[in-house]
């Protein structure tokens, strides 16, 4: 149900921010009811961030990494093999080169190690010399490693985001919004906006402390390209301080004065000069840099966005579009057996999948689909030499961290957030820990919380839909987890159906469909071909509007994303 809203109030707001009227009602909608809050939401003024010594550590974390630049103290970055990992340890390693610091990195091999400090390369890291230990997308959990640094007399710096256990590890600083007593404003961060807070941070108490009176302040709007790859790949809410990174990281994405960002946009298909979208870093920019720490080595991407060479750049990103390509075959495969697998469990309200020799770095992807697919909690699961390793995903209304605590006693570790966690698990106990899920899956979702849902931000006529209009609405973008783009709904059209065969030969093909009120606008729902037979009367249709552009002429588009018998 849409909330309720009258036009004397969506004239208002539009008047006051200068919007269409569409876009004014989708900010209602959705909670921003006066022209301040809506503006708030709306300004993304580098100005508007909040200040990063609102952030519980940030003081303590500053104080002894500065010691350790100012006294040439070996740092080393410890980084996870994910997107944000690799993003979070190129921008720190990027701006403490700048200061003429650079420290050394450190990207545990995801098959070998596993996510997390390990006491292995703990003690490696100590040997060497290291006397300050930055973790980044890692490390709250690591309580046990952490005192293992401390032992070996590292000083240990924590820059996380995942959920916040009972007990903290003994570091010197442990910088994360979620952390109790914590008033940075912005909860939801990745770990490259933590990183990027601490970057501020850092720049701030140098330049109060004389530190650039000879020598050039490190450039952070250059960094942002990398907050906003970042963001958008952890599927973090482009809401608050997120939302401002995101649309200033996308500019950065767009000019690609990185050479690595270049590299990496030539091979996944775009124009190296063109503007870049969320989408495009969640679908085609993300998984080539994450390809490599499902598969192979995940410093493959950190060369690459650190790279100052176009030439060894282009090299990188033609690794990562391989190992991509690798992913997707894997994927492929193993997604087939999930699905059989899930089809004999349907009655289950959460699924655990598990078998031997599937690929721990692509099963996380493989349970997202099984949620599209079945809109269950998913845990995914491969085996090998009798130890399981397991990503989950989730639907809106199943915490992922609280049912696994709820599991804990037969999972080896696990980690993560609400949509997704990480586990390890001897294989002995898959059966169990399937039982064990399924009954707290029963036990908090309903059935109807096992229905998707196609939410609407607005129901609108064909005469609303213009360039204005969806200009207008372009407005409350970047979209993306927590700031979704508008989902609009016109009701009992009759429409002329025709099915197009996809490209490639293969799927169920795309519906396209001629409204017979707006025969100037097009819709088209892909992978939606089994439903034209619903299209023989009047249909409500759910859909985001767009552009396309085909031979240089710009041309409003509707991408459907439901459809409905009109009741």
């Amino acid at each position: 149900m849409l909330p309720d809203v009258v036009e004397q109030e969506v004239a208002s707001l539009a008047g006051e921010l200068s919007l269409h009227p569409l876009a004014a009602k989708v900010l209602l909608h959705r909670g921003y009811r006066t022209p301040e809050s809506a503006s708030a939401f709306l300004s993304d003024r580098l100005a508007d961030l909040p200040d990063p010594f609102r952030m519980k550590g940030m003081p303590a974390g500053v104080d002894r990494l500065i010691r350790a630049i100012r006294s040439r103290e070996k740092v080393t970055l410890y980084g996870d093999y994910d997107v944000d990992g690799v993003c979070s340890t190129s921008l720190l390693y990027l701006f403490m080169k700048e200061l003429g610091a650079p420290p050394a990195t450190y990207i545990p091999h995801r098959l070998d190690e596993g996510y997390g400090l390990n006491v292995n390369a703990v003690e490696r890291i100590a040997a060497e010399g290291t006397r300050v230990l930055v973790t980044l997308d890692c490390g709250i959990t690591s309580v046990a490693e952490i005192t293992r640094a401390r032992e070996l007399g590292l000083d240990v710096l924590v820059v996380d985001h995942h959920t916040v256990p009972p007990t903290l590890p003994p570091a010197v600083a442990v910088l994360n919004p979620h952390q109790p007593g914590c008033e940075y404003p912005t909860k939801a961060l990745c770990a490259a906006g933590v990183a990027f807070n601490f970057c501020m941070g850092l720049r701030k108490r140098l330049r109060d402390e004389g530190f650039f009176a000879s020598r050039k302040e490190p450039n952070l709007r250059a960094l942002m390209d990398l907050v906003a790859l970042a963001t958008v790949a952890d599927v973090v809410p482009l809401t608050g301080a997120n939302r401002i990174l995101v649309s200033h990281g996308l500019q950065e994405l767009s000019a690609a004065r990185r050479p690595g960002v270049r590299a990496l946009k030539e091979v996944a298909g775009l124009d190296p000069d063109a503007s870049v979208t969320a989408g495009q870093v969640g679908f085609r920019l993300g998984p080539r840099i994450n390809a490599a720490g499902r598969l192979h080595d995940a410093s493959l991407g950190l060369q690459l966005l650190c790279s100052e060479s176009p030439e060894t750049a282009r090299s990188l990103a033609a690794v990562l579009d391989r190992a991509n390509a690798e992913r997707q075959g894997i994927e492929s495969s193993i997604l087939t057996q999930a699905l059989a697998q899930a089809e004999s469990l349907k009655d289950a309200r959460g699924l655990v999948l598990y078998d031997e020799g599937w690929h721990p770095g692509v099963i996380g992807i493989v349970a997202s689909r099984v949620v599209e697919r079945f809109y269950r909690p998913t845990v995914m699961v491969g085996v090998k030499d009798g130890v399981g390793k397991g990503s989950a995903r989730s639907i809106e209304a199943f915490h992922l961290h609280d049912a696994l605590s709820g599991c804990a006693e037969l999972l080896t570790r696990f980690g993560g957030h609400k949509h997704a966690a990480g586990l390890t698990i001897d294989a002995d106990r898959l059966p169990a820990f399937r039982e064990a899920f399924e009954k707290i899956a029963h036990q908090r979702l309903t059935p109807e919380d096992l229905i998707p849902r196609c939410r609407v931000d607005a129901v609108v006529n064909p005469h609303e839909l213009d360039a204005h209009a969806v200009e207008s609405l372009q407005r409350l973008g970047p979209f993306g987890q927590g700031n979704p783009e508008p989902v609009l709904v016109l009701r009992r059209q009759v429409a002329r159906p025709r099915v197009l065969q996809p490209k490639s030969g293969s799927g169920s093909g795309h519906l396209k469909l001629a409204l017979m009120d707006a025969p100037e606008l097009d819709a088209i729902g892909f992978n939606m071909a089994d439903r034209a037979t619903l299209v023989d009367g009047p249909v409500d249709l759910a859909f985001q509007a767009g552009f396309d552009t085909f031979r240089g002429q710009r041309k409003l588009s509707l991408r459907l994303k439901d459809l409905r018998v009109a009741a």
